[in-house]
C-alpha cells in the first residue's frame, strides 16, 4: 500500500496520500491511464453473461509492485 505513497511528515508511520512526493505515484497515474485506453478501445463490449471485459492493474501486477514477466510453456 506504501509503494506509490509518501510517508507522512507529521507521522512517518502514516501516509500522505495527497502528496505527489513519491516518483511510483505519477507512473501509477500512467499507467492508470493507459489502462483506461486500452479498456476504451478493446474492452468495450460486455460478454454472453453481461459482464464488461477489462484490465485492470491485477491484470500484469497481481497485488505486487512489479509485474512478474513469464511467458507460457517455457
Amino acid at each position: 500500500m506504501g509503494f506509490c505513497h509518501a510517508p507522512s511528515q507529521e507521522n512517518p508511520k502514516e501516509l500522505d496520500f495527497a502528496s505527489d512526493g513519491n516518483k511510483h505515484k505519477n507512473i501509477a497515474r500512467d499507467m492508470i491511464k493507459m489502462t483506461a485506453k486500452i479498456n476504451k478501445k478493446y474492452f468495450h463490449r460486455t460478454n454472453k453473461e453481461g459482464q464488461i471485459k477489462a484490465i485492470s492493474c491485477k491484470t500484469c501486477h497481481n497485488g505486487n509492485e512489479h509485474p512478474e514477466m513469464k511467458i507460457a510453456g517455457l
